[in-house]
């Protein structure tokens, strides 16, 4: 990319508008405290919108004081940006994309259409209908070659057709954005070439299979005990009597049977010794079982007897 400078000719002020100031705050309002420099790029964008398509120093210095920022960081977004035009441009500003794509359909040939009808780059025709620039890559490199003309593409274009666009946008002829040949947006010149079939479309082929659905009448089907309950088997009833069903029949939850298993399978209790429920009585004069007293007073209870 080339250096990027201001123009030798300035105006002495710049002020946005009423409207545009409070355009201006809104989109300032749009970022939260100290973040205002955010709304750098719109705010230039309206300035250049504002001044007839072209960003003058003053107006550079106006969105620095706005947004509260250093000037020289509002001048390095304004002469990075390709966006921002730094030096007068003519009421059509015409952008011819200069990029791989457009070159190798032809863009050179647009770029000396420009030279031949309006001049060099970035000169203003002299009724002020017209400039020109050099730019990288606008994004429509399937209709290549294009150019922008202030906020349209116009796609497609070879010399004889770009030139007509030319005359017609200087003599205030209606022009037709998008692209200049028999092309739908971006898909293939001439109109589409494939899924031209309406069987396609039409369900005679794909989807046909549904039509069998669709017009047949339903079959009719001969009654069925299939859905009647049958009886229970012995095995399905005792299977299906549960905890639940007893207790809701008023009986004990658990069957007589589970609970003779039970106890017959349950361990015997040890009994216990006559001695060994008798009790000890200790210095405090506390009853205690003899299992809990202290050797000492059980070997004194022996002496004793």
């Amino acid at each position: 990319m080339s250096v990027r400078r201001l123009a030798a000719e300035q105006p002495a002020s710049f002020a946005f508008t009423p409207d545009n100031v409070e355009w201006a705050r809104g989109q300032i309002a749009k970022y939260p405290e100290g973040r205002q420099a955010s709304a750098v790029v719109p705010l230039l964008w309206k300035a250049q919108e504002q001044h007839g398509g072209w960003l003058p120093e003053p107006a550079i210095r106006a969105v620095a004081e706005m947004l509260g920022m250093a000037y020289i960081r509002v001048l390095e977004v304004a002469t990075f940006y390709t966006m921002f035009a730094l030096e007068p441009v003519g009421k059509h500003f015409v952008q011819v994309c200069g990029t791989t794509p457009c070159l190798l359909r032809g863009a050179d040939k647009l770029m000396h259409v420009c030279e031949r009808v309006i001049g060099h780059q970035n000169h203003v025709s002299e009724d002020g209908q017209l400039s020109w620039l050099e730019v990288e890559c606008l994004g429509s490199c399937s209709n290549a070659p294009m150019a922008q003309i202030n906020y349209d593409y116009f796609e497609d274009l070879d010399p004889e057709s770009f030139e007509k666009l030319l005359d017609d946008l200087r003599n205030g002829r209606p022009v037709k954005p998008g692209p200049q040949i028999d092309r739908p947006l971006s898909g293939p010149a001439g109109g589409p070439t494939t899924l031209l079939d309406e069987t396609l479309y039409d369900g005679s082929v794909v989807g046909s299979w549904r039509n069998r659905f669709d017009t047949a009448p339903a079959p009719e089907q001969a009654p069925t005990d299939a859905a009647k309950p049958h009886e229970q088997s012995p095995g399905e009833k005792q299977a299906s009597d549960s905890p639940g069903d007893r207790a809701a029949r008023g009986e004990s939850p658990i069957k007589a049977s589970d609970q003779a298993a039970a106890a017959s399978e349950a361990p015997a209790e040890p009994s216990l010794r006559k001695d060994t429920a008798d009790t000890a009585t200790n210095p405090a004069g506390e009853g205690l079982k003899t299992a809990d007293a202290p050797s000492s007073t059980i070997a004194g209870k022996k002496d004793a007897e």
